[in-house]
């Protein structure tokens, strides 16, 4: 259920951010605070939470045995990497593409420090995931076995 929860709530993160992308092309002054960033970064977010969705979807579909810990994995970290978008969208001084060097303080070392975390979580989610049904596809069932001389 975990992989089916995330996966909805992502596709609703998609649609609420693509309202937003409409407001902002419609220059609402309260979008337009909320997000005082580039409007691609808006964009980022929109396509990688449904990028996401269809990864976890993929994975539902496959019906394979995932353990708790990678379904919450990729659940966690589909959400946390389709966010770091929407933080560069809502504070620029964490866009690295903004500036010419690198922000100084807590709040962009807080988000390096999210930044990585969401990295090793994500690839540990969907890559223990992938791998895990790849191994599948080259388990044999009893009944399919060929009979041996």
């Amino acid at each position: 259920m975990v992989l089916l929860r995330g996966a909805s709530l992502w596709i609703i993160a998609a649609l609420i951010l693509a309202w937003c992308m409409v407001g902002l092309a419609f220059h609402v002054q309260l979008l337009g605070d909320i997000f005082p960033g580039k409007f691609h970064r808006v964009l980022q977010a929109h396509i990688d939470f449904l990028l996401m969705s269809a990864l976890i979807l993929g994975f539902y579909a496959a019906r394979v045995g995932l353990p708790w810990h990678v379904r919450w994995s990729m659940v966690i970290g589909a959400f946390t990497n389709s966010s770091l978008f929407l933080l560069m969208a809502i504070f620029p001084m964490l866009d690295p593409s903004a500036e010419t060097r690198p922000a100084q303080g807590f709040l962009p070392t807080l988000f390096l420090v999210y930044q990585f975390a969401s990295l090793l979580t994500t690839s540990y989610g969907f890559g223990r995931g992938a791998m895990t049904v790849l191994r599948s596809t080259f388990a044999r069932s009893d009944s399919a076995r060929a009979p041996t001389c």
